[in-house]
C-alpha cells in the first residue's frame, strides 16, 4: 500500500511540475534569451571584450561592400543586440524585437559561408572553435522561433494527451485509490 501511495505522490508531483513548466517556461525562455542578447551586446561596446568582435566586423564590412567599417559596425551591432535583449526581457514590441532577432541571427550564420577557412578546419563536419561559437546560435534562433509562435497565440500544454487522443498511452501504471 505504501508503495502505491508513493507512486501516486510521484505521479501528482510530476504532473504539477509539468504544469508549472507549461505556465512559466515561455517567460523563462524569453527573459533568459533577452539576458544573453543584452550580455553579448554590451560586450561589443568595449573593444576586445567580445569573442565575436573580429568576425562580426569582417562580416558586416563584407555585407556593406566595404562601406561600414568595424569601428562603426560594432557599436551599431551592440545597440541592435541590446535592443533585442531589452525587448525580450521587458516583453515589449515583440513582433519588432523578433524581426530584429531573425535578421541578426541570419547575419551570425553568414561567416560560415563568407569565411569557411576560419569557421571550419578540414571539412564542414569539423568546425573550428569560432565555427562552433557560430553554429550554437541555432539554439538561440530556435528559442526565438518558439517565442514567436507564442506571440502569435501558440502555447505550451501541460497535458497534450487531452488535446491529442492518439497520444493517450500511459507511461505509468494506474492504481485505484482505496
Amino acid at each position: 500500500m505504501k508503495k502505491n501511495r508513493l507512486i501516486q505522490f510521484m505521479i501528482r508531483l510530476e504532473k504539477r511540475t509539468v504544469e508549472w513548466k507549461a505556465r512559466n517556461g515561455l517567460n523563462i525562455l524569453r527573459v533568459s534569451l533577452g539576458l544573453v542578447f543584452i550580455w553579448f551586446g554590451v560586450l561589443k561596446f568595449f573593444p576586445g571584450m567580445s569573442a565575436a568582435e573580429a568576425i562580426a566586423g569582417k562580416t558586416i564590412y563584407k555585407l556593406s561592400f566595404g562601406l561600414v567599417k568595424p569601428p562603426v559596425s560594432l557599436p551599431l551591432l551592440a545597440i541592435w543586440e541590446c535592443t533585442i535583449g531589452f525587448g525580450l526581457v521587458f516583453n515589449r514590441w515583440l513582433n519588432l524585437t523578433l524581426l530584429l532577432l531573425y535578421f541578426q541571427m541570419a547575419g551570425t550564420f553568414l561567416p560560415l559561408f563568407f569565411f569557411p577557412h576560419e569557421t571550419f578546419a578540414s571539412s564542414i563536419l569539423i568546425p573550428t572553435l569560432l565555427g562552433q561559437y557560430i553554429i550554437k546560435n541555432i539554439v538561440l534562433l530556435s528559442a526565438g522561433i518558439v517565442i514567436g509562435a507564442a506571440v502569435k497565440g501558440g502555447t505550451l500544454t501541460a497535458h497534450p494527451e487531452e488535446k491529442w487522443p492518439l497520444t493517450k498511452t500511459s507511461l505509468y501504471p494506474v492504481f485505484e485509490e482505496n
